[in-house]
């Protein structure tokens, strides 16, 4: 399942729980079992599992995401990667979508709008935002870094 680890990444960031996340990767790659007669040769595979896993995600209504329980670290690093990770959490889920599928799975925008079922101008216009967003939420975190 050379995938797995994929699904399983944008799973959690997605559903902001590891246990919903397995049950969602669980669940998608039953649906993709049972769905692989609809499978194309030829065509992208990781792009096909992945649009099942968001059509998954939004068919079991989880687009309410729990909140991200926030925890206290020593470490700088560590810190730095939750207030990564809490920025990731506030973005709209939709914003946050296309951000993973682009930057973390490196998914064009093409492919991403073929997973979502979208315009490859709105996946754009999304990544946009998502971006700024992430600057603006993250720049004063910068600042205080480095003083």
């Amino acid at each position: 399942m050379p995938h797995l680890a994929a699904l399983l990444r944008v799973a959690r960031r997605l559903t902001l729980n590891p246990t919903f996340a397995e049950d969602l990767v669980q669940e998608t790659m039953l649906l993709a079992w049972r769905g692989f007669r609809g499978f194309q040769t030829g065509t992208n595979a990781r792009a096909w599992l992945f649009r099942i896993l968001f059509n998954a995600f939004h068919g079991e209504g989880r687009k309410q995401a729990p909140e991200v329980e926030s925890s206290t670290f020593v470490n700088a690093r560590q810190q730095e990667a939750v207030e990564i990770s809490e920025a990731l959490a506030a973005l709209p889920i939709e914003q946050r979508t296309v951000l993973l599928l682009c930057v973390v799975e490196g998914f064009t925008c093409r492919e991403v709008a073929g997973i979502l079922d979208l315009p490859t101008g709105t996946v754009m216009s999304r990544l946009s935002r998502a971006r700024q967003e992430l600057r603006s939420s993250l720049a004063p975190l910068a600042k205080e870094a480095y003083r």
